[in-house]
């Protein structure tokens, strides 16, 4: 029998159509005239202390469930909005809806001032600072540590730095270890044999072009598909504002201080997190002296931080509960969007929940 093709349900494809192209051109001219450009990073905080560039932020909720606190140590590398992109797609509106009482600590953009910044400022004076202010404010004795990608390597090697530092549990996602491994990123800070000194700005920092081209180089075609797929999404509102979002994040890097990029020439050299060589203020740093709860996520589709870059870290921590859980994501996936509200997120939530009690106010 042939079938007779329906001429109302084509119709009805026809005017479905013809709507999304106007809803298309009207998305569009908004875009190019700079009109409703969303507003990431809006969660109300306040500062509750700071030290040149560096802020800490406490996120406001007054539905404070559980305790300890939780801070977050976000990376040097790009700025930290991407944790609070936009509302129902915000990993700071979650853990604030989970009850959790959230901290920040956010690096601002270095400038010439923080050109000779190494890791002992952050792990030794920024980081042990941040925590006491938090103990002080909160009244409570510990903290759930969180550390992002470069922000994971600060709260291990803080973590291992001050064994005794009040740390309910750690958790760190996508966190680089085993530095030969590191793929674009080390490429820019001379795995390729390019003199550390020439990708510097005035400022005496890495440019953030620099990485910028670095880690575009593994994905070239990346920008022109996310084009054609805004074209073809152009009618849907919220997935415009989505996409803005986050191209504007993904291009927004910021330097790179240059006395930690030094720093890691040499843990490069030496495979220094791997090799139990790390050196901080003087002090041989080993791993194995973390024996907190400790989560390390991981995503196989990572082009940042490659898998096999990260995936060596849960078994050099000295923790009788640490994880590695595995995500089929990429590096910003397992904070933006469906895998991260349906898997990520959860998963960290109800790993911190645990290491916290109830508290009532």
């Amino acid at each position: 029998m042939v079938s007779i093709p329906n001429p109302t349900s084509a119709l009805d494809r026809v005017r479905k159509e013809i709507e999304r192209n106007a809803l298309r051109a009207r998305n569009g001219i908004k875009i190019v005239a700079g009109v409703s450009k969303p507003n990431p990073g809006a969660s109300a905080k306040d500062v509750v202390w700071r030290a040149g560039r560096c802020e800490l932020w406490h996120y406001r909720n007054d539905a404070v469930t559980l305790a300890p606190p939780v801070l977050i140590i976000y990376s040097l590398l790009n700025r930290s909005y991407i944790l609070d992109l936009a509302e129902g797609n915000s990993f700071i509106q979650r853990l604030l809806g989970s009850g959790f009482d959230v901290y920040m600590l956010d690096w601002g953009i270095p400038d010439e001032r923080d050109a000779d910044n190494t890791f002992e400022d952050y792990v030794d004076d920024f980081i042990p600072t941040a925590v006491d202010r938090i103990r002080e404010i909160s009244g409570s004795d510990t903290v759930n540590m969180l550390g992002y990608c470069f922000g994971g390597l600060l709260a291990v090697l803080y973590a291992g730095h001050h064994p005794d530092a009040p740390l309910r549990s750690l958790t760190v996602m996508t966190t680089p270890t085993d530095l030969q491994e590191l793929g674009p990123m080390g490429d820019a800070l001379g795995a390729s044999g390019l003199d550390i000194e020439d990708t510097f700005n005035e400022d005496g920092n890495i440019a953030p072009d620099v990485l910028l081209a670095a880690f575009r180089s593994l994905t070239p075609t990346a920008d022109v598909t996310a084009y054609v797929n805004l074209w073809q999404k152009m009618w849907d509102e919220d997935y415009v504002a989505a996409h803005q979002s986050m191209s504007g994040w993904g291009n927004e890097h910021i330097p790179f201080p240059g006395g930690v990029a030094r720093q890691m020439v040499t843990m490069m050299t030496d495979n220094a997190l791997v090799n139990d060589r790390i050196v901080i203020g003087g002090d041989r740093v080993h791993l194995s002296d973390i024996t907190i709860p400790f989560l390390h996520v991981t995503a196989d589709r990572d082009h940042i931080i490659p898998e096999k870059c990260s995936a060596p870290l849960v078994g050099l921590v000295g923790s009788a509960e640490a994880e590695q859980f595995r995500l089929p994501a990429g590096h910003v996936g397992l904070v933006v969007g469906k895998t991260a509200h349906k898997t990520t997120i959860p998963k960290i939530i109800d790993f911190m929940r645990k290491r916290s009690e109830e508290v009532t106010r």
